[in-house]
C-alpha cells in the first residue's frame, strides 16, 4: 500500500529551462515527507502515519543519510498538485528507507511519471546524537505501508 501526497507547484519552482527544478525536486519530495510522517498537534486530522515527533524541541530528529534521485521527465508548471506516492521501503532498527514516484496530477490522463527517489532517514537522539531505535508507534504506524524498494531503470 502507498501513501498519496498531493504537492501544489509554485511559479518560482521553474528555472530557465521551463521546468522544475532538481533542487526543487528535492524539496518536492521533503515537503511530501513531512506530511506523511511528521506528528503536528495542531491537526488531530493528519495522516495515520504522521508520528514522528521530529520538530524543533521534538523527541527526535531524522536526519538523512543518503538521497537518491531519478529524473524520467521534465516537469512542467501544472495548476493542479502533483501526485507523490511514497511508501517504505526498509524499515531498519533506527531507519527508514522512504521511496516515491512522483506522477503527474490526479485525474489527468495520460498519468506521466516524472521521477523516482529514495531517501534513508536516520532517528537520532538530539541530545547525544546517537541513533535511536524506532518505536513500536511508529512501527505499526507504517507497517502496512512497507513493500520493495523503489527500484532505478538506470542502474
Amino acid at each position: 500500500m502507498r501513501l498519496h501526497v498531493p504537492i501544489q507547484l509554485r511559479w518560482s519552482d521553474l528555472d530557465a529551462y521551463n521546468h522544475v527544478n532538481n533542487v526543487e525536486m528535492l524539496r518536492i519530495l521533503q515537503e511530501a515527507r513531512i506530511q506523511a510522517f511528521w506528528a503536528d498537534g495542531d491537526d488531530p486530522d493528519g495522516a495515520g502515519t504522521a508520528v514522528l515527533d521530529s520538530g524543533v524541541g521534538g523527541s527526535t530528529l531524522s536526519l538523512i543519510a543518503h538521497q537518491e534521485m531519478e529524473y524520467l521527465a521534465p516537469v512542467p508548471y501544472l495548476r493542479k498538485p502533483l501526485d507523490i506516492e511514497l511508501w517504505i521501503g526498509r524499515l531498519g532498527g533506527a531507519s527508514i528507507q522512504v521511496c516515491y514516484e512522483i506522477y503527474s496530477p490526479e485525474g489527468g490522463a495520460p498519468r506521466v511519471l516524472f521521477g523516482r527517489a529514495s531517501t534513508t532517514l536516520v532517528m537520532v537522539d538530539p541530545g547525544t546524537g546517537e541513533p535511536v531505535r524506532i518505536g513500536e508507534r511508529a512501527r505499526k504506524a507504517w507497517a502496512a505501508y512497507v513493500e520493495e524498494p523503489v527500484k532505478f531503470t538506470r542502474r
